[in-house]
């Protein structure tokens, strides 16, 4: 990727966490931190680029947890896919708020508040310059939202799959946690699964490897780092199929 104002992908799928949107709390959305989330959005927007996004509903409810503990998996799964239906909601009002155009759209049938995903619509979306949040991840129990970002996609024939994480790149360990770690600038697929790297679940990395999606890390908390990333500027990983 070339340093220039030219983005690197003309259609892309980011994937936040919940994580994403807190703030100083443990719990929640902090308007602050989704507001700076939306201006970001729009950064990368105004360079051109078709943006999807999958959020999950981690800062909202964590379903694994319930499912350790002795609620039902399938139940605990649901109540988290609500949660990411949530979070999209939010997202997409911070979105308007600042003058872009985006829609929610749900795996589950719940259009009383949202759109359901049909592929074509969505498609058409992004044709038309909306932003697309695709909120309840696959809409299957024991399904992650790093998978539901990985078939997205690959559904909506994207360039590139972002991750936005805590940290600006992949680690051998996390480094806000563990000394001396070594940073990857790039990484193949096949070694993030033998190093079994804390980048994205098994199944996402396998399915993006699959459709050669290249998937890049980065850090979303650093106010601009994404349409940095666009640009080829600033610090992240980039996990993709050697040549």
């Amino acid at each position: 990727m070339n340093q220039n104002s030219t983005p690197a992908w003309s259609r892309i799928l980011v994937k936040l966490s919940g994580e994403a949107l807190l703030g100083s709390a443990d719990y929640g959305i902090d308007p602050a931190v989704l507001k700076r989330i939306a201006t970001d959005v729009g950064e990368v927007q105004a360079l051109g680029v078709q943006l999807a996004i999958v959020i999950g509903g981690g800062n909202l409810f964590r379903g694994a947890g319930l499912a350790r503990s002795g609620m039902d998996r399938v139940t605990a799964d649901q109540m988290g896919m609500l949660a990411t239906v949530m979070n999209a909601l939010a997202l997409q009002d911070a979105l308007e708020q600042q003058g872009m155009q985006a829609r929610v759209m749900s795996a589950i049938r719940i259009n009383e508040v949202c759109e359901d995903f049909i592929r074509r619509r969505a498609v058409r979306h992004l044709e038309k310059g909306r932003a697309v949040i695709f909120a309840a991840g696959t809409g299957n129990p024991f399904f992650t939202t790093d998978t539901a970002a990985a078939l997205r996609a690959a559904e909506m024939g994207c360039d590139a799959l972002l991750k936005g994480t805590q940290v600006d790149g992949v680690y051998s360990a996390d480094p806000r946690k563990v000394m001396d770690v070594e940073r990857y600038e790039q990484l193949t697929y096949l070694e993030v699964l033998s190093r079994d790297l804390a980048v994205m679940d098994a199944s996402a990395i396998s399915l993006s490897r699959e459709n050669r999606l290249p998937i890049v890390v980065f850090n979303i908390r650093a106010p601009g780092a994404f349409a940095q990333v666009m640009r080829g500027e600033g610090r992240f990983t980039t996990i993709v199929e050697p040549e």
